[in-house]
């Protein structure tokens, strides 16, 4: 009879393991899956590979605050490292971090709204006839510029 090889030890869980499993169990989509991990593995690595349970919510507003000043990602992008990383605290490790309020927010974008006059309303069917070679609607200038303020009347 051969003796068999000793038998090895099962490798301990890796964190990114208990990640998956959580986010599974939680019946979060594939896609929120892999966002949240790619997440938590550049948190890690901006950490030099330190594991989150020795850090804390100064290591995270570092990280956000650098993502947001260094890297200039967008409102949305930091709010979705956010998550991912208090996902890991919170439901992975079962850490609340005391949150203090010292992440640089990313900037959101100002919309402003467009706002045609009623003369430039007015206007639109004539510039999309002249812009696609169609037969002007009744109403139309021959060749006028018409309202500019916005370029809607402009015959460029």
């Amino acid at each position: 009879m051969i003796p068999s090889p000793p038998a090895a030890e099962p490798q301990p869980r890796r964190l990114l393991d208990h990640v998956r499993d959580k986010l599974r169990k939680l019946h979060y989509s594939p896609r929120t899956e892999e966002a949240y991990i790619g997440w938590i593995k550049r948190f890690i690595w901006f950490h030099n590979k330190r594991h989150p349970r020795d850090m804390g919510a100064q290591e995270v507003e570092a990280f956000l605050s650098n993502l947001a000043v260094q890297r200039g990602v967008s409102a949305s992008t930091q709010n979705q490292a956010l998550c991912g990383v208090l996902f890991l605290y919170k439901q992975v490790l079962g850490i609340e971090l005391v949150w203090v309020d010292g992440v640089t927010r990313a900037k959101r974008p100002e919309r402003v709204p467009v706002v045609l006059t009623r003369e430039e309303v007015a206007l639109v069917p004539c510039v999309a006839a002249r812009r696609l070679g169609g037969a002007e609607p009744g109403g139309c200038a021959a060749g006028g510029r018409g309202a500019t303020r916005s370029g809607v009347g402009t015959n460029a």
